[in-house]
């Protein structure tokens, strides 16, 4: 396992770079929840499942422990800006999300790095998010054929942000993004 020390100044400024700019993106998720809830609810968990991409894009890049976590936070202040009475769920959300992908990273003692460690904790996050949605809109009171569309694109949702995240990350490696160290020491990559 990658000690801490793997955290350099330039790994930190990719956290930051990729944080901002998925933050972006999670504070225009932010903007547009509540007429999604309103106009269009079942594709909430779409909407919600952006949050994915923080930790998923900085774990494919970087490849080192607490990543995951460190973007997320960072991403969070920044859709914060878009609306700071979300400040508390954007938080809240990028702590629980960033810890679900480093704890599947950790089970693996971030040696194992193919897409299907990052595919189960978009199924986890995915169950989550569809719990969460089910609460939210007060899923008992629609159709059953409803609420089965309704948890569907709950759980799919983060799955397929997950897909756009590694596409990302393996772009951003190509590129020449990841610190060199990481490419020597990035551990096994079974795809």
């Amino acid at each position: 396992m990658p000690s801490a020390a793997a955290l350099s100044t330039r790994t930190l400024l990719v956290c930051a770079a990729i944080g901002v700019a998925t933050g972006i993106l999670g504070g225009i998720a932010g903007v547009i929840t509540l007429g999604v809830l309103a106009v269009t609810p079942y594709l909430y968990g779409l909407v919600l499942g952006v949050h994915v991409l923080p930790g998923i894009i900085a774990q494919e890049v970087l490849r080192r422990p607490l990543v995951a976590l460190i973007t997320h936070v960072i991403a969070a202040l920044i859709s914060s800006a878009f609306n700071p009475t979300f400040a508390m769920r954007f938080i809240g959300t990028a702590l629980l999300f960033g810890a679900i992908q480093e704890g599947v990273a950790a089970l693996t003692r971030y040696r194992a790095w193919g897409r299907w460690r990052f595919f189960v904790s978009a199924v986890v996050i995915g169950v989550l998010v569809a719990v969460v949605v089910g609460l939210v809109v007060d899923l008992g009171t629609f159709a059953p054929w409803v609420q089965l569309v309704y948890l569907t694109i709950s759980v799919l949702g983060p799955v397929a942000w997950t897909g756009v995240g590694i596409a990302v990350g393996n772009a951003l490696r190509r590129a020449g993004i990841a610190p060199r160290s990481s490419h020597h020491s990035a551990g096994h990559d079974s795809r």
